[in-house]
């Protein structure tokens, strides 16, 4: 139960009756709102409804607000008050929350499950870094947004593919192939001395040297690059991409789709590329010209020619963008439209991309894109991941000797376990650079926001486990109590934590339509803050306590805060793929 969609439901019966006393037609697209009011004191509840029907009825807002006023009374509200021009705000009866409270119980951590998204397919595409190494904290970041959005997503309704394009078909990955066939010279006996300036000098592909040599021996040897060039390199993405599902299955993340950028070229259905160039062609959207030279300095491999370009600025992209090289080849872009379309044909018509906050100046042309292979049918949205800086009690943290440049995944996953990285990563929005210092997350304190949500959930798990000792009757998980049984649970600071676990469905959808996943990383924080607020209250307020030990009825009421805020606490680091504590070492 959504308690602002039950007010909402309530707000436009009053609406309609009012309407109807007073002969009016209502007209389309009112967007009555139902929301907290934005002083808590106010109330539980406020709507502009009174406002938006002002020029319908030809009347004052505030006038509009005592008619209806007397059309949302009910047993469980207890003062409605218009404010201001006209606002409505309603206070809740405590009754209502301790109806409210004992449906958090009753759902367990089904508790803000949502049909919001319909069943609508979704494709979050996340990751998609180039298999040419391990995965490195630059991808960690875009991988945890990536998979959290789309449990968020999942949670909200919608039906969620989790994508990854392998970049598989660019020059990079036969730079990849020469780097590996330089650890299979070695693998083999031969000193290579350094690796030559331009290939990939990381330890990881030793392996994969060690692999070729006992795949083919020496044969390879002194070959022409033509003869082993193929041969080596999908030896060795196949190996990359073992190496980042690994990778990844360590951080919680597993991709439904792995999608091979070499067959939008050379896979079962033939050059889905030029199919794609040819369907924009054919609808007038492709044509031979000139680009302007980009301002500023021009780049090397720029080169004022005639070129097959795509009608980009008709989609709102700020130049028309070229498709083919100079050598006959295809641009990225036009791969990445191919690709794109490839997702559209597959039924997705909202497609949400995250990248490397590198990739910014990419967005106008992809989303311009894909408005112009579906005929506006399809939408992308692209969500950019900020930098990760690392460091160790303030100092930053230098390089991997195994990837040979950079921080890699694993290290980082290794060091601190996959829970605090998950949800670190998600404790800043995603366009805002983060900092990771690995002696502050996994220090035990309230400062450090994953060990305090994860403690909250553990604190409840203790709390239970004396309850049983103490009264070995009360089994778990709780058996819900009706409302009317719940009066112990009365007092303002008991309400108020009410209140905040009554937000979690609207808290759901709100991050899931706006993407953002870190919103609800911020509201277990902050219920976990209010959690151990209640509990320290309980040393000098015995009635708050959760643990009545002459009384076992009151303490199995007063329970049920505790089983709530354990269900909402464990769905929502569900969501963000967190596990919950059972118990803090």
């Amino acid at each position: 139960m959504d308690v602002f969609k039950d007010f909402a439901g309530r707000v436009e019966r009053a609406v309609a009756a009012l309407a109807a006393e007073r002969g009016t037609t209502l007209p389309d697209g009112l967007r009555i709102t139902v929301e907290p009011p934005r002083d808590a004191t106010h109330g539980d509840i406020a709507t502009n409804a009174a406002m938006l029907l002002a020029k319908p009825f030809g009347a004052k807002p505030r006038d509009i607000a005592e008619a209806l006023a007397p059309k949302l009374e009910a047993d469980d509200v207890q003062a409605i008050d218009i404010a201001g021009p006209g606002f409505i705000n309603l206070r809740l009866s405590d009754s209502y929350w301790q109806h409210m409270l004992s449906t958090i119980v009753s759902a367990g951590t089904d508790y803000g499950i949502s049909d919001m998204g319909g069943g609508e397919k979704v494709n979050v595409e996340f990751v998609s870094a180039n298999p040419t190494g391990p995965m490195h904290v630059g991808h960690c970041r875009g991988a945890v947004v990536g998979d959290a959005l789309a449990g968020l997503l999942a949670r909200a309704g919608f039906d969620v593919t989790r994508e990854y394009y392998i970049n598989d078909a660019g020059a990079q990955v036969d730079v990849l192939a020469r780097s590996a066939y330089m650890r299979y010279r070695e693998a083999c006996g031969e000193d290579i001395g350094e690796i030559p300036e331009g290939l990939y000098p990381g330890d990881y592909l030793k392996p994969v040297g060690a692999m070729l040599r006992e795949a083919h021996g020496d044969a390879l040897l002194g070959k022409p690059e033509g003869e082993w060039l193929a041969t080596v390199r999908q030896t060795t993405i196949d190996a990359m991409m073992e190496m980042i599902r690994a990778d990844l299955a360590e951080l919680g993340i597993v991709h439904d789709v792995f999608f091979s950028e070499q067959t939008l070229i050379n896979g079962p259905d033939g050059d889905l590329v030029a199919e794609t160039i040819a369907d924009l062609r054919d609808r007038g959207l492709i044509y031979e010209g000139r680009l302007p030279p980009p301002k500023g300095q021009l780049p090397e491999d720029w080169e004022d020619r005639e070129q097959t370009l795509f009608k980009a600025t008709e989609f709102g992209d700020d130049v028309d963008r070229p498709l083919m090289k100079s050598d006959g080849s295809y641009t990225y872009f036009a791969n990445d439209i191919a690709y794109h379309r490839n997702k559209y044909l597959r039924g997705y018509m909202r497609q949400i991309d995250v990248w490397g906050a590198d990739h910014g100046g990419y967005v106008k042309r992809m989303t311009a894109a894909v408005k112009a292979i579906s005929n506006s049918e399809a939408s992308l949205e692209v969500r950019l991941c900020q930098l990760v800086k690392l460091f160790r009690a303030g100092e930053p943290v230098r390089m991997s000797k195994r990837s040979g440049d950079f921080i890699t995944l694993r290290d980082v996953t290794d060091e601190v376990g996959r829970d605090v990285v998950r949800f670190m990563m998600l404790m800043r929005k995603s366009d805002a650079p983060l900092d990771f210092d690995f002696a502050k997350v996994v220090e035990q304190s309230k400062d450090n926001p994953v060990f305090y949500v994860q403690y909250a959930h553990a604190r409840a798990k203790s709390i239970f486990r004396n309850a049983a000792e103490a009264f070995p009757a009360i089994s778990f998980p709780l058996a819900p109590l009706e409302p009317g049984d719940l009066d112990a649970v009365a007092e303002e600071p008991d309400l108020a934590l009410v209140r905040q676990l009554a937000a979690f469905p609207r808290l759901i959808e709100g991050a899931a339509e706006a993407g953002e996943p870190h919103r609800l990383a911020f509201y277990l924080y902050d219920l976990a803050s209010s959690f151990h607020g209640l509990w320290a209250l309980g040393k000098d307020m015995p009635q708050l306590r959760f643990i009545h030990e002459n009384n076992e009825q009151l303490t199995k009421v007063r329970l049920h805060l505790v089983a709530a805020v354990a269900n909402v606490t464990a769905a929502g680091l569900g969501v963000l793929g967190v596990r919950p504590a059972e118990e803090m070492r």
